[in-house]
């Protein structure tokens, strides 16, 4: 085994668990990105226009999402999962 293929399995390796671990602290914090989802401005402030529009469309005026969403979340934590098997797999053998 040369260098570089060494250096490619751990790689695989890294980008396996990293999605891994990223993913699953996304769905950790869904719980409470849905909670600072629901607080509501007041009826005269500025923010309460912004604040009813993330509240309908779950996106913030940027157009971004204010939760992770479950199925992509969950699909990229098993394509790092076994991403980082198959990387250590490679790595043992």
């Amino acid at each position: 085994m040369t260098f570089y293929d060494q250096v490619l399995r751990e790689l695989i390796v890294a980008f396996g668990a990293a999605l891994l671990v990223a993913n699953g602290l996304a769905l950790l914090r869904r719980r409470r990105d849905a909670q600072s989802r629901t607080v509501v401005a007041g009826a005269r402030s500025g923010k309460a226009k912004g604040a009813s529009r993330v509240a309908v469309t779950g996106q913030t005026p940027a157009g971004e999402l204010v939760q992770a969403p479950m199925a992509r979340s969950i699909a990229f934590a098993v394509l790092g999962f076994v991403m980082m098997v198959a990387g250590i797999a490679a790595l043992t053998a």
